[in-house]
Order: C-alpha cells, then sequence, then structure tokens
C-alpha cells in the first residue's frame, strides 16, 4: 500500500496537476491539508473517476483536509472531539478514516503566526486535543498514522538555517515539546535521514528562490505506531511535485508499506 500527504495548498488551483500525480504516483490513501474550498465545492467526481473516495471536512476558503482512498473509506470521523475552537468556530484541520485495515488521519495543524499571537496559544491547545483524540487510535491492533502539516520542524535539522528562524514559530520549545507529546502516545517518524538530499525538506517559499536554493523546511511529517512503522519499506519527499508552474509549496510526502 502506498499513503501520501500533500499541503496542496488550494485544490481547486492544483486540481490538474494533483489528478495527474495521483495517476502517475500510485498511491492508495492521500492526506490533503489547506484544501481550500468548501464541502459542496469539493471535485468528489473527478477523483471518483480515477477510483477514490473520498471523506472531507471543509467550511469555506480557508485550511480543509481531506482523505482519498482506493482501498475503502470506513468508520470516517470529522474534526478534534473537544477541540479548541478559534474566532468562535471550530476550524476544518482534522478527518480520519481506515483505508484497507491501515488507520489513517490527516491533520493541518495551525500554523501559529507570530509567538505573541493569540493563534499561537490556539496552535499549542489544538496540539493537545490531537494528542488526546489519537490515543485510542494509536494504541489500537491496527497500523496507524497521523499525517500532515504540522507547522512544526521536529529538530533544527529541519530548517535550512536555524538563526534565520530564531525567535519565530515553528521551531519554539513548546511547540517541538507538543510533538514530543504527541510522539509519546506511541508514534514514531517514519521518514528516513538518509534520502537522496541531506536535507529532506518539505515546504519551500515562494519567495526569494527558496526551492532552487533549498532554503526549506521538514513540516509535512508521517508518525506511526509500532505496526505501522513495522511495515514502512520506504519513504521519501516527491521534490518533481514543487517544481513547475502552478506546483504547490509544499511537496508530497510519500511511504509505502508491506501489509
Amino acid at each position: 500500500m502506498r499513503i501520501a500527504t500533500y499541503n496542496v495548498n488550494s485544490i481547486t488551483a492544483r486540481l490538474p496537476r494533483l489528478l495527474a500525480w495521483l495517476e502517475s504516483s500510485g498511491t492508495d490513501v492521500l492526506c490533503l491539508q489547506e484544501t481550500k474550498c468548501s464541502a459542496e465545492q469539493f471535485p468528489y467526481e473527478e477523483l471518483r473517476e480515477l477510483g477514490y473516495e473520498a471523506a472531507v471536512n471543509a467550511t469555506g476558503r480557508w485550511n480543509g483536509v481531506a482523505l482519498l482512498s482506493k482501498v475503502g473509506l470506513e468508520d470516517v470521523v470529522v474534526g478534534l472531539t473537544d477541540g479548541p475552537d478559534y474566532e468562535g468556530a471550530q476550524e476544518p484541520r482534522a478527518v480520519s478514516a481506515t483505508c484497507g485495515g491501515v488507520r489513517v488521519w490527516s491533520v493541518y495543524v495551525p500554523n501559529g503566526r507570530e509567538v505573541e499571537h493569540d493563534h499561537y496559544g490556539y496552535k499549542l491547545n489544538w496540539f493537545r486535543a490531537l494528542t488526546t483524540a489519537i490515543a485510542e487510535d494509536a494504541a489500537g491492533d491496527l497500523p496507524f498514522a497521523v499525517l500532515g502539516d504540522f507547522n512544526v520542524a521536529p529538530t533544527d535539522e529541519d530548517v535550512y538555517d536555524p538563526a534565520v528562524f530564531a525567535g519565530a514559530t515553528h521551531v519554539t520549545p513548546a511547540e517541538r515539546a507538543a510533538l514530543e507529546a504527541l510522539r509519546a502516545a506511541g508514534l514514531s517518524d517514519v521518514m528516513p535521514r538518509a534520502l537522496k538530499y541531506d536535507r529532506p525538506y518539505t515546504f519551500w517559499d515562494y519567495r526569494m528562490l527558496a526551492f532552487p536554493k533549498n532554503r526549506g523546511m521538514r513540516i509535512d511529517l508521517v508518525y506511526g505506531n509500532g505496526a505501522f512503522a513495522k511495515a514502512v519499506t520506504d519513504s521519501y519527499v516527491d521534490r518533481e511535485e514543487r517544481k513547475g508552474k502552478g506546483a504547490s509549496d509544499h511537496a508530497p510526502v510519500v511511504v509505502d508499506l508491506e501489509l
């Protein structure tokens, strides 16, 4: 089974590229983030023509997550139980389902904006709610993984220059501690360090030639329980999909499993 996660940065803007990538990559299950559309606007029919069912948590032009599956879509859960509100509403940032015997969560962790901003506190609260929400699945018998855009670089090695990010979100001790608390539920990072590129980043800003200069961050992650990690045979960042006109500012992260 091939499972991937991809912050598509607007499924409407990226749909032709996404459909082509799905056909060429052989992906069985895809976790999408930042779909930036309502559930009614989601391209169910185009994806169904390629054999994908979809579970969607989306409310409009911001945020939004989805799960696409060719191998079944059962026990769908939309959102986080007891998740925090932001400005009076729960944002569409999580969806989970069982796909071909694997329990999968697609998550889009809040950005945090600035350390002094109330969105930063919301981010930490959202992490705590996520950790509580995934605990039962993580401890279950099924292979389980939470995939998505975590908006945290786990270590200084996961940013191109730690000095550039000093004092900013994505690298603060509190954010990294929240990520560590999530891992403590019995999860591990299944992406190996020994990849083609010394620093396997997943996000590069559109500005200042960040992608050609490889000035990126690794913030799109795959954390699996023991049964999931044991089944992993390969994982990689598909940098090719970040190239060219109309690309997202993220690249897909792909994981192969032998179940």
